[in-house]
């Protein structure tokens, strides 16, 4: 069984797929943009700020199911530029206090509404 797992404070989805997918105890977190649920407002220009707002969507969506950053076994970041990882990385890792998930980060050639950095994550209760 499979339960969907929408949350307000995220930005809606941009096509045919769902926030998060909770599957038993494991919760799937689509891969989340530097995009300002409220405002709508894509966050563009500085690569810590955009960092900063993924990683708050994803914390919306966790949040949204019951979880927290603590819950995340495995996260995949997707960079524009391999040249912006030393920057994600150091936002990324204000998030996490201790017992860091698994990870991979690659760069690929386009995301999205051509932002610069996107993360998916997995987490367990």
């Amino acid at each position: 069984m499979k339960k969907i797992i929408t949350s307000k404070n995220a930005p809606a989805p941009i096509g045919p797929y769902s926030h998060a997918v909770l599957s038993g105890n494991t919760l799937y977190v689509s891969g989340q943009v530097g995009k300002n649920a409220a405002s709508g407002e894509l966050i563009l220009g500085d690569i810590k700020l955009e960092t900063k707002q993924v990683m708050e969507n994803v914390q919306a969506i966790l949040n949204e199911a019951g979880m927290d950053f603590t819950h995340v076994v495995k996260t995949t970041i997707f960079l524009t530029d391999m040249n912006n990882f030393a920057a994600v990385n150091e936002m990324y890792g204000t998030f996490f206090k201790s017992d860091f998930p698994a990870r991979e980060t690659v760069q690929v050639s386009k995301l999205p509404l051509n932002v610069n950095v996107e993360i998916s994550v997995i987490a367990v209760l």
